[in-house]
């Protein structure tokens, strides 16, 4: 079961890179990585741990999916915050600046701080991300999208970290 839950994450990872556009609705990449990320979990919780080899490609290959796949999850769940704002604005929303770096960079702190066995670090990633972000978080639109970005991002990188965790008790 451990060898099918490493496949399950592999292909996590692949399908959360899988470009959107007018063949593929924008929602498709965050449902199939969702649902192959839960179907490893359980596989990985009811498998016994894993040892050597697989122990090592269970915390690598957790660790890759929690980066990669909030690439794909962030931007869907902007998009299910933008339907329900009641903002009568009608101007676009731009991203904040180096919004795709710093998330990717995020999720991998707390997937590695969870896998470690050190949440605190998540408080420190958390802490920083704040404070650099802080000039920027004055305007509403700006601390709407750190807020929801942050939360779904960390979401996700626990969800990884935790299939990881699994494979590995």
């Amino acid at each position: 079961m451990i060898i099918v839950a490493l496949v399950l994450l592999v292909l996590t990872a692949g399908v959360a890179l899988v470009p959107t556009g007018d063949r593929v609705r924008p929602w498709v990449p965050t449902a199939v990585a969702s649902t192959l990320l839960t179907a490893a979990a359980v596989l990985a919780s009811l498998a016994g741990p894993a040892h050597g080899v697989g122990h090592a490609v269970g915390v690598v290959l957790s660790v890759v999916v929690a980066a990669v796949g909030g690439t794909a999850v962030v931007p869907s769940v902007f998009r299910v915050a933008r339907r329900q704002n009641d903002s009568t604005d009608d101007e676009p929303v731009e991203p904040l600046r180096g919004g795709l770096t710093i998330g990717i960079l995020e999720r991998v702190a707390v997937a590695v701080s969870i896998l470690a066995g050190w949440p605190e670090g998540i408080a420190i990633v958390l802490a920083v991300k704040g404070l650099a972000r802080y000039p920027e978080l004055r305007e509403s639109h700006a601390s709407e999208q750190f807020i929801i970005g942050t939360f779904a991002s960390v979401l996700w990188a626990l969800a990884a970290a935790g299939v990881g965790f699994a494979i590995n008790s």
